[in-house]
C-alpha cells in the first residue's frame, strides 16, 4: 500500500465513522448516486494482468494492486473472505480458520486460507482490515469493488454459516457504499437473493455461468446488471452460440484460464457481437 493510499484510506474512514448502517445492511452513504456498471457493455476481466482494454471495451475488472482503466467503468477485486496469494503473514492468526490446529485452505486454491467470520468480534476486525483496500480503490479511481469468496462457509466443514458471511458481507457493502462505489456479488449464485436483499450488493460478477446454465439466479436477482467471465477450457459449446443464447449475460467475456494480459502466450480474449 503506497502512502498516497493509506492517507486516502484514513480520511475516509474517518468520513465512514459518522455514518450509520440501517437495519436491513444498507448503507447510510447516497446509495442513489452510486453508478452501476452499463448494462449490456462489453467487459474484460485483467485479474492476471493490466492492459490497455480494446477497443468497445467498457467495463474492465483488475486487481485492487492495480490501477483502474481511463475511460472505462472499472471493478475492483478484492478476494475479502479468504487470504490472497503472497499475503498469508498479514493476517492474524486468530482471524484465520482453523480445524485441528491447522488453518483452513481453500482446496482449489491452496494458498488461500478460510478468514473466519463466526463472531461479531472477528467480523470486525476483518472489515476493519478490509476497508482500507475498499477506500484504496476508491482513491485509485475505481467506479465499483466487487468481493470474492463469499461462499466460504461451503468449504468451512460446517464452521461457518451463511449468515455469518452475510453479517460481514453487509458491513464491507457498507463500506463500499460510503465510499461511492458500487458493490458486485462475485459468483455464489444459490446465494444471490440473500446477497442483494440482506447484505446490499447491487450488481454481480460471475464465471460461467454460461457453462453451467445458472445465468438466470443472477439475472432474477439483479436483472441486465450481470458480468460473465465464460473460460476456454470449460466450453460446452462454440462461445458465438453462448453469445445468441437468450439466457446468457449482455455483458460475457471469453478468457484463457490464467487471464493473462495482452501479448502473453496463451492470452485469449473475445467479446459477444451485439450488432
Amino acid at each position: 500500500m503506497t502512502l498516497g493510499r493509506a492517507a486516502a484510506g484514513a480520511a475516509m474512514l474517518l468520513m465512514m465513522s459518522g455514518c450509520a448502517a440501517t437495519a436491513d445492511g444498507t448503507g447510510a452513504g447516497d446509495v442513489a448516486s452510486i453508478a452501476l456498471p452499463p448494462a449490456g457493455a462489453a467487459p474484460d476481466y485483467q485479474l492476471g494482468g493490466a492492459y490497455a482494454p480494446a477497443d468497445g471495451v467498457e467495463i474492465v475488472g483488475r486487481d485492487r494492486g492495480a490501477e483502474a482503466a481511463d475511460g472505462v467503468y472499472s471493478i475492483c477485486y478484492v478476494n475479502a473472505f479468504q487470504t490472497q496469494p503472497g499475503e498469508l503473514g498479514s493476517w492474524p492468526q486468530d482471524l484465520l480458520l482453523h480445524a485441528g490446529g491447522a488453518p483452513v485452505f481453500d482446496p482449489d486454491w491452496p494458498d488461500e486460507v478460510l478468514v473466519d467470520t463466526s463472531t461479531d468480534e472477528k467480523r470486525e476486525r476483518i472489515a476493519a482490515m478490509v476497508t482500507p483496500w475498499i477506500t484504496g480503490c476508491a482513491a485509485d479511481g475505481f467506479d465499483a469493488v466487487e468481493f470474492d469468496n463469499l461462499d466460504s462457509y461451503t468449504r468451512s466443514g460446517g464452521a461457518l454459516e451463511l449468515d455469518d458471511n452475510l453479517a460481514l458481507a453487509a458491513e464491507l457493502v457498507d463500506a463500499a457504499h460510503a465510499a461511492g462505489l458500487a458493490v458486485g456479488q462475485k459468483n455464489a449464485a444459490e446465494d444471490a437473493v440473500a446477497l442483494h436483499e440482506r447484505a446490499g450488493f447491487d450488481f454481480a460478477v460471475v464465471e460461467e455461468c454460461a457453462a453451467y446454465e445458472e445465468c438466470d439466479a443472477y439475472a432474477d436477482v439483479y436483472g441486465a446488471h450481470v458480468i460473465d467471465i465464460e473460460y476456454t477450457d470449460q466450453l460446452p459449446r462454440p462461445f458465438a452460440e453462448m453469445c445468441a443464447d437468450p439466457a446468457s449475460p449482455a455483458s460475457m467475456v471469453l478468457r484463457d484460464r490464467d487471464l493473462l494480459p495482452a501479448g502473453a502466450d496463451g492470452h485469449v480474449f473475445a467479446t459477444c457481437d451485439r450488432a
